[in-house]
């Protein structure tokens, strides 16, 4: 038995390797009631069984407020504001990482898919893939989202007609001087950029865009943690494309594949993310259902194909490295469950995929601080 005097030094031992994860998920599909919760050992690598935290439909993506211990969910409204437009939620985390509704607001727009808060903790900004729009949304002193500070709705098409008939903003990234605001766009194949003001919350008149190749289909990027590198993976041509970043300027580095070569099945890509140690970039396959890894130059920026990592799941439409770099969980959309894989920091190697738990049609996975 362990002396009464060490077991304070124990449980913080336990409660610093507890890692909890915040998961969004679609609501139209197996069941789901809108977003849960589960605990990640670090020491570990063990996910537990996810549990409902607050109800609420569709909140695909979420994000976190930088100072606030608020969660931010983009969905559809829990009552319909009459144009057809979807929501940006709030909801107050508890001590125990529970979720209390706050407020919500419109996002003006149709299809929201992506949300991000800025460095000050005064704007969010959404993607709406349904109609192409994107928007930065106004949050109060208390976090609450209110008035819309700028809609915008972006204009052309790209060679695929199936995927490309319009514009879909897929993404929304503020930079870390929280000067500009950058749209992947896979209906245009451009990677958008605003000027941001983080006083109004408006956008300014666009600054010069990252174009891709035609038909590939940007959907989500991934910055390096010194913001010298951002790294664009592109949906329909199952590529990365490696770029210079600086200062809202994007410069084309090269692009690399992000499936075997010998692959002839259907797939198309999902997330992005630089290790946190900078020196590996993984990408998720929907389809061929794999994970790619490539080193990263952290000095030239350009990357290496490392290994195909079987993800553990069916259609990886999101994915997350955890707070130590040891582990990458796998939130599986079709297979309606959550992977975890072990990593090596040292070479970016991914394991066999382990510790598969159930949840329900997860497309979003946000370790909370």
């Amino acid at each position: 038995m362990l002396p009464k005097t060490l077991l304070p030094f124990l449980f913080l031992t336990v409660s610093l390797q507890a890692a909890p994860v915040f998961i969004g998920t679609n609501t139209g599909k197996s069941g789901s009631k809108g977003i849960y919760l589960a605990d990640f050992d670090t020491a570990t690598g063990k996910l537990s069984e996810p549990e409902l935290a607050a109800e609420y439909k569709n909140p695909g993506f979420l994000a976190l407020h930088p100072s606030k211990p608020i969660l931010y969910a983009c969905g559809q409204p829990t009552k319909d504001f009459g144009d057809g437009t979807n929501s940006v939620a709030a909801f107050a985390i508890g001590g125990d990482h529970a979720l209390k509704f706050l407020g919500e607001a419109s996002v003006g727009g149709k299809g929201a898919c992506h949300v991000a808060v800025d460095g000050t903790g005064n704007t969010a900004a959404v993607a709406n893939y349904g109609d192409g729009s994107f928007s930065t949304i106004k949050l109060g002193a208390d976090g609450v989202p209110g008035e819309i500070g700028t809609v915008i709705l972006s204009k052309g098409s790209g060679p695929n007609k199936n995927r490309q008939q319009g514009p879909h903003a897929h993404g929304v990234y503020f930079d870390k001087a929280n000067k500009h605001l950058i749209v992947p766009d896979l209906g245009l194949d451009k990677v958008l950029v605003y000027p941001f003001d983080a006083a109004t919350s408006k956008l300014g008149e666009p600054l010069a865009p990252l174009v891709t190749a035609p038909g590939a289909g940007p959907r989500h990027l991934a910055f390096s943690a010194d913001e010298k590198n951002a790294y664009v993976i592109n949906e329909l041509d199952n590529t990365v494309l490696a770029t210079r970043y600086d200062a809202g300027k994007f410069t084309a580095l090269g692009t690399v594949a992000t499936l075997p070569g010998d692959f002839k099945g259907g797939s198309t890509t999902a997330e992005v993310e630089v290790h946190p140690n900078g020196k590996f970039v993984y990408g998720s396959n929907r389809g061929h259902d794999s994970i790619v890894v490539y080193r990263r130059d952290e000095k030239t920026g350009d990357l290496t194909f490392v290994q195909h990592a079987p993800c553990g799941g069916k259609t990886p439409r999101h994915f997350k490295i955890d707070p130590s770099g040891k582990w990458l969980l796998c939130a599986h959309q079709d297979s309606n469950t959550i992977s975890v894989l072990s990593l090596d920091p040292a070479t970016g190697l991914l394991g066999e995929p382990a510790n598969t738990v159930s949840a329900p049609s997860a497309i979003c996975l946000l370790f909370a601080k």
